[in-house]
């Protein structure tokens, strides 16, 4: 498992999210919106794993790498993630629906590239990695969340470096799986 496209991968998908954390942070306990993240971290973890597991048995690696071309699309897609409206009684609801909603289009495009022909010992290695991320993105956030500066920052310079991110993700798969030393053995 290449722990630095994780760590590359999850910071492009929860650029975007930082601010709506900060958010959530000033209403909820930190505990609270930690687990209800986690949790849906995991839940879209876990669909990109066996979406890119079930794939990888049909088909070859090398043309799988074609799902690169996700993030690199996601990173040129207009349009902003906007979080569904959520009313709901429980903190930890509301953080992981508000994931869901926020997310789920870019976590399951980039990561079933990143995932597809991963056993499930890395499945689960890579789990615990964005595990410690999630808490470590969650407290960086509650120390940032009365800095003006920071959120303004992210506010004028935060979709950039997500789409930086996602170009570069999508440009490792396509080395990774073989695609492009495949269609140069073609030429």
């Amino acid at each position: 498992m290449n722990f630095s496209v994780l760590t590359l991968t999850f910071i492009a998908i929860n650029i975007d999210f930082f601010i709506m954390l900060i958010f959530l942070l000033q209403q909820f306990s930190t505990i609270k919106v930690m687990i209800g993240y986690a949790l849906a971290v995991f839940a879209l973890l876990l669909v990109g794993f066996v979406v890119g597991d079930v794939l990888g048995k049909f088909l070859p690696e090398w043309i799988l790498g074609i799902l690169g071309l996700l993030p690199i699309y996601m990173a040129f897609k207009d349009g902003d993630d906007e979080a569904a409206s959520t009313v709901s009684k429980s903190a930890i609801y509301t953080v992981f629906v508000t994931y869901l909603s926020v997310c789920t289009g870019c976590v399951l495009s980039i990561f079933v590239p990143v995932l597809i022909g991963k056993s499930w010992l890395e499945f689960g290695e890579a789990s615990l990695y964005l595990l410690c991320l999630t808490v470590l993105i969650v407290l960086l956030a509650k120390a940032v969340e009365s800095s003006h500066w920071v959120q303004s920052l992210i506010e004028k310079h935060g979709e950039i470096l997500m789409k930086i991110c996602y170009v570069l993700i999508g440009i490792y798969v396509l080395f990774d799986s073989g695609l492009i030393a495949h269609l140069i053995k073609l030429l």
